[in-house]
């Protein structure tokens, strides 16, 4: 029996060998993996570093730098292991704003190093640099170290440079976006500013020849009183000539002449607001009136088998650029017509109120109202569910950005009753901002 407990001892110490040599091998391929992670991690770090164009530099709290990246070693003209071996304050130039003792002080208050000048010595001489940096600490929360990023003074002005060129082209594309979309309005105002005119130009002209005739009897009739004729041949003449009627109708007609010839100056007076640019001051608007020259200039003359139906009282006045909330209001009696392209029930509804300190006017179709989907995106640039050479996509977002500058709102939605519906919202003129 002794061999046999010998020999089961010794199986026993075999299999503790073996599972000794599998946990063994268990942690070497653990920790191969652990290893193959980290120097991915150092290899990713290592690319970061080298990829950055501003300059990084890490020391401790001594000023000893420990690290820098491939930008540092670009710009002071010398590799990472020189430079390791050096102090911060060797790489500051005499003259710089800000110095190493102001780094330590910053430090000491636990405060972060946030766009500080620095002049730093280079091969091409002293270099002014923005720096920004923060402490570093250990695993156990103590601080170890200063860790600085910086990029040359010159590269940032250029880039404010190239900001503020960039933002200038911006506004004035914004204005040339502007004018383009508001020609592209006036396209479409032709016909109904030529049907517009075309009323009042012709009770002009009809009322002329009614004028004209009017003074061939008059010169006739005064001919014949100075011919110093019979009473009774002028008495016949005045009935032949009908001047009684004619002295009658000067008046009435040369009313006509002055209603049609204001309405003329009228409508050139809008157009003129119209087309006029934002470098005249704001005044008072009559969204009122303004509304109705839109209905006049688009729905009349382009659509007049459309119901269109107004509840526009007095006292909707506000301050702004009359042309431009011109262009709004139009942009927006014009979408709304098409809209009602193909609709069963072609009706157009605009309504006006004075809602506390707002003017508030609602433009509703009766069309197939707008698709939730697209709800949220009527208003952005280039975005238009017209067909190619139906609308430029700029119109709604035009209008949105005008009405943002008199300090106002727009908004659209769909009806219950169906049809979309606009609501524009304005400050009412003498109301406190």
């Amino acid at each position: 029996m002794p061999g046999a407990e010998a020999e089961q001892a010794w199986i026993s110490v075999i299999q503790k060998m073996d599972e000794t040599y599998a946990e063994l091998l268990a942690q070497q391929v653990e920790l191969e993996a652990k290893n193959e992670a980290l120097e991915e991690a150092h290899a990713f770090i290592a690319g970061v570093m080298a990829s950055m164009t501003d300059v990084l530099i890490a020391c401790d709290l001594a000023g000893r730098i420990e690290q820098v990246n491939v930008a540092a070693e670009r710009l002071f003209g010398r590799p990472a292991s020189v430079l390791q071996v050096q102090r911060l304050a060797d790489l500051i130039a005499p003259e710089s704003p800000a110095s190493f003792s102001d780094v330590l002080a910053t430090v000491a208050r636990r405060e972060r190093i946030a766009d500080r000048d620095f002049t730093f010595l280079t091969p091409e001489g002293p270099l002014p640099v923005s720096v920004n940096g923060a402490i570093r600490f250990d695993p156990r929360g103590r601080a170890v170290g200063i860790t600085l990023m910086g990029r040359p003074v010159g590269e940032l002005r250029k880039a404010y440079s190239d900001l503020a060129a960039a933002h200038e082209r911006l506004k004035e594309t914004q204005q040339q976006l502007v004018q383009a979309e508001k020609m592209a309005s006036l396209g479409r105002l032709v016909a109904g500013v030529a049907h517009e005119l075309n009323n009042p130009i012709s009770f002009v002209y009809g009322n002329a020849h009614t004028m004209k005739r009017y003074a061939e009897r008059l010169a006739t009739y005064l001919d014949a009183l100075h011919g110093a004729p019979s009473p009774a041949a002028v008495s016949g003449l005045r009935g032949e000539l009908k001047i009684d009627r004619t002295l009658a109708e000067l008046g009435p007609t040369l009313a006509g002449m002055l209603e049609g010839a204001e309405r003329v100056r009228d409508i050139v007076a809008d157009l003129r607001r119209f087309s006029s640019d934002r470098r005249q001051g704001d005044e008072a608007v009559d969204m009122a009136g303004l509304v109705r020259s839109a209905l006049d200039w688009v729905a009349k003359a382009q659509q007049p088998d459309v119901a269109i139906f107004t509840d526009l009282p007095d006292g909707l006045d506000v301050t702004g650029h009359p042309g431009q909330l011109h262009q709004v209001m139009m942009n927006l009696v014009q979408n709304a017509l098409d809209a009602l392209e193909g609709a069963p029930v072609r009706r157009l509804e605009i309504t006006g109120r004075r809602e506390g300190e707002r003017v508030v006017v609602r433009v509703r179709d009766s069309g197939p109202g707008i698709a939730p989907d697209i709800l949220s995106r009527v208003f952005d640039p280039f975005f238009t569910t017209k067909p190619v050479g139906k609308g430029t996509g700029l119109g709604l977002s035009i209008c949105y950005r005008i009405v943002q500058e008199h300090e106002g709102t727009l908004a659209a939605a769909n009806a219950p009753e169906g049809g979309a519906v606009m609501t524009l919202s304005l400050p009412a003129a003498g109301s406190t901002p």
